[in-house]
């Protein structure tokens, strides 16, 4: 006697997936990694021992290059949550993956915090080898650039190789963690980095990973600053930290002449020269405040009033240009009154009388 459940042709079944995945892991991977975790996960649930699959079956069904499966087989590894299994000395692509109970994973760890009283976390840099790598990404280094402008220092090895665990730790984009520095020090006051780690731990809890979410967040929960960010973005100068003066300039905007964020980025699309500045806009948008403007609507009518004053100009100047013309230009030709073949008719006349009297003089 046996148990026997029917299957359907159709795959109609269900793979369960750890929150601790969806929540912990998958933020940190990019779409390629996830796809291959998940088909290895579900082929794995199956345990259907008709079907052969290995990573070509998965490159196929995904249509991923063979390559992209190994590389995100490797990704997970390094993550502690799958282990790759092969014979001894061999090296075929199609070796076993062994997907590990994400839940066992947890409460070891957290025995392992109970029982050490120090936190869990994940592996750090420990080589001046990998920070040097690091600094050959254009991103990275250009992020260590701008966080010692904002420091007025240098950063040392050692708080650079914390800031490139943050990247890790926290799945942040480098420009994230250079605004963390700035947000910290030019908005908080402080420029120690445990604080500034609690800056990035808290937007990395609220899902502010880049910087579309983060500027949606400021522009709730911090306005003025918002606003900074959006003009120097809108400037191109947003790669840098706003300056004290640029600051002070851009209060007098919206809280002395009272413009609307619209207006003022209005202004900075005005700008068009090689190197834009807070005080060209300025210039601008003094020039709009003694004149009494406000509103967008404001500066149409000032373009309709000036294109009408220029118009009435142009025909003045028309009307100039036609009382300086002079008798000579009325004198009627007397060639006016003949037709064309009239005037061809004369024109022979002379050709021929011209003739008979070169013939007489010969």
């Amino acid at each position: 006697m046996s148990f026997v459940l029917q299957t359907t042709d159709m795959d109609l079944g269900d793979t369960p997936i750890e929150n601790i995945f969806i929540n912990d892991y998958m933020p940190m991977a990019n779409g390629t990694y996830v796809k291959v975790y998940l088909l290895g996960y579900k082929y794995a649930h199956d345990k259907d021992t008709n079907i052969e699959v290995n990573n070509s079956t998965i490159a196929k069904h995904l249509d991923l290059p063979l390559e992209d499966v190994l590389r995100s087989w490797d990704f997970w590894e390094e993550k502690g949550i799958i282990e790759k299994v092969r014979e001894e000395g061999t090296r075929n692509v199609n070796y076993e993956i062994r997907f590990l109970n994400l839940k066992q994973l947890y409460i070891k760890n957290n025995i392992n915090l109970w029982a050490e009283d120090k936190k869990v976390v994940k592996p750090k840099l420990d080589d001046t080898k990998d920070l040097v790598d690091a600094n050959k990404v254009p991103e990275i280094n250009n992020m260590f650039n701008n966080i010692d402008y904002i420091l007025r220092r240098q950063t040392v090895p050692n708080e650079k190789k914390k800031i490139l665990n943050w990247i890790h730790d926290y799945n942040m984009n480098p420009d994230v963690i250079e605004k963390a520095f700035y947000y910290s020090i030019e908005r908080r006051g402080v420029n120690k980095l445990p604080y500034i780690e609690a800056i990035v731990r808290n937007w990395y809890n609220d899902g502010l990973t880049n910087m579309e979410a983060l500027m949606e967040h400021f522009k709730k929960e911090d306005e003025n600053y918002y606003k900074y960010q959006s003009v120097m973005k809108a400037l191109g100068l947003d790669k840098r930290p706003v300056r004290a003066d640029e600051i002070k300039t851009m209060d007098v905007w919206f809280k002395k002449w009272d413009f609307t964020l619209e207006l003022v980025l209005q202004a900075c699309e005005q700008d068009k020269t090689a190197r834009p500045s807070v005080n060209y806009v300025n210039g601008i948008l003094k020039s709009w405040y003694e004149k009494g403007i406000k509103t967008i609507s404001d500066i149409e009518s000032l373009d309709k009033k000036e294109k009408k004053t220029s118009t009435k100009s142009n025909k003045g100047s028309n009307k100039k240009a036609q009382a300086s013309v002079t008798r000579f230009h009325n004198f009627e030709q007397r060639t006016d009154k003949y037709s064309s073949d009239e005037l061809e008719d004369i024109a022979r006349r002379k050709r021929n009388a011209y003739s008979q009297r070169a013939k007489g003089d010969a």
